[in-house]
């Protein structure tokens, strides 16, 4: 872990240091690169190729999809405590995306136009789901349950598959009960690229949704355009701001939770309180001993764990405001002058007894939040991204007659001449 004092020489340049950007390395770019390309170009091959290659997973064209009977199967082989567990959350998340739901709307202009805005569900979304060292069940709710609650009628999910080409049962009936239509068991940037452009299996989608690695967000970001993209979040990231009424275990098992991500996975914390950061250095020694995930765990623990004390609240709100994190856990007396200072982080969670954990699993948000910075651009996803925006604008003779005024100003400016008569010929 790097502890940094607001006292210590290098403070200025580390405090500078967490104003960042999310961006990709030329590698990766080259990498995802090739992967669209052939992906583009050969299908099905292609993706076969690139999954045995980085899953270890010899498959099929006609093995990439997960059959129906086999969701099923997932499902009723769940116990009763996982299916109650997942009940719980997607109930949560559905009831949470239906309220934010945007709503259809009609006003009449200056000129006494109607105009207004409707808003349908996309046809045919892909959410991806990462699995790794961990199968991230949560994922399948806090995506496909959205895109279910908004009315998406095919929501079509790619998650990587293991060795023998299996998915994780939990997984399944997870995905199952949120409402996916269509699972295969693809991962990487070959996932997305299949999704985005198509093969001869997968047919390709309109939006792409969900987390990843930095080879799945890099792919989402090179495939905006050709299809619609909801945000770039990569690998995970807490940033707990906290004074003196901090409880220091909970603030150790919080970022451990985040660390036990392995890989890139990154953990802050700011203080302005000494005794406090000691006191969390030492939970966080005392409980990372404990706890299971020791390869995933020591890596992040080394160099993606930092702990700063900071001169005051509002400076540390401000490093908060510049690192842009995923989830910022806020633990004040003053909340009532510290949240409002509060500008980019994609979900907060206030006090001691809002673990990031709640979020990630039950709430009602979705988890699927913007990371490595993007949070200054992006929020996380809502139900309403599921939702397409079209604008109605109808005229009579009588609107139509004022509205010609202001067009042929504005098209002589422009030299648009037909734009003019195509409002005046309807306005004698």
């Amino acid at each position: 872990m790097k502890i940094i004092r607001h006292t210590d020489p290098g403070y200025p340049a580390a405090a500078s240091a967490l104003n960042r950007r999310a961006e990709a390395s030329d590698s990766v770019r080259e990498v995802v690169s090739g992967v669209i390309k052939a992906v583009r170009e050969r299908g099905d091959a292609a993706v076969l190729e690139l999954v045995e290659k980085f899953d270890g997973a010899k498959l099929t064209a006609a093995q990439m999809r997960v059959s129906q009977s086999e969701l099923d199967a997932a499902w009723d082989a769940a116990d009763a405590t996982l299916k109650a567990a997942l009940e719980s959350s997607q109930r949560n998340v559905a009831a949470f995306a239906k309220r934010s739901l945007r709503q259809e709307w009609s006003f009449k202009n200056e000129q006494g136009a109607t105009v207004g805005e409707i808003y349908h569900p996309f046809e045919r979304v892909g959410c991806y789901v990462p699995g790794g060292t961990a199968p991230l069940v949560s994922t399948s709710i806090m995506t496909v349950a959205i895109a279910a609650a908004a009315g998406v009628p095919e929501i079509v999910v790619c998650t990587p598959c293991g060795r023998d080409g299996t998915v994780n049962l939990g997984l399944l009936a997870a995905l199952k009960l949120a409402g996916a239509t269509e699972v295969y068991k693809i991962g990487g940037s070959q996932a997305i690229a299949a999704l985005a452009f198509g093969t001869e299996t997968i047919r390709p989608v309109t939006k792409i949704f969900g987390p990843g690695n930095s080879y799945v967000v890099e792919a989402k970001r090179q495939a905006f355009g050709v299809v619609s993209i909801d945000l770039l979040p990569g690998p995970s990231e807490v940033l707990i701001l906290a004074d003196k009424s901090g409880n220091p275990a909970f603030i150790a098992a919080d970022i451990l939770a985040q660390a036990e991500h392995g890989k890139d996975s990154m953990a802050g914390f700011l203080t302005d309180d000494a005794a406090l950061l000691d006191a969390v250095v030492a939970q966080v020694a005392e409980q990372s001993a404990t706890l299971s995930r020791q390869a995933q765990l020591a890596p992040v623990l080394e160099k993606g764990v930092f702990l700063m004390l900071v001169p005051s609240l509002e400076e540390g709100a401000r490093l908060a405001n510049d690192f842009a994190p995923e989830h910022l856990t806020l633990i004040t007396t003053r909340e009532q002058d510290i949240l409002p200072l509060i500008r980019t982080a994609g979900a907060i969670f206030l006090g001691n007894y809002s673990p990031v954990a709640v979020g990630d699993f039950l709430a009602g948000p979705s988890h699927t939040l913007p990371t490595g910075g993007s949070g200054k651009s992006f929020p996380g996803i809502t139900a309403d991204m599921f939702q397409r925006r079209t604008s109605i604008i109808r005229l009579d003779r009588e609107s139509c007659a004022k509205s010609e005024p202001v067009v042929r100003a504005i098209s002589a400016v422009e030299g648009l001449d037909a734009h003019a008569r195509s409002v005046s010929i309807r306005s004698v």
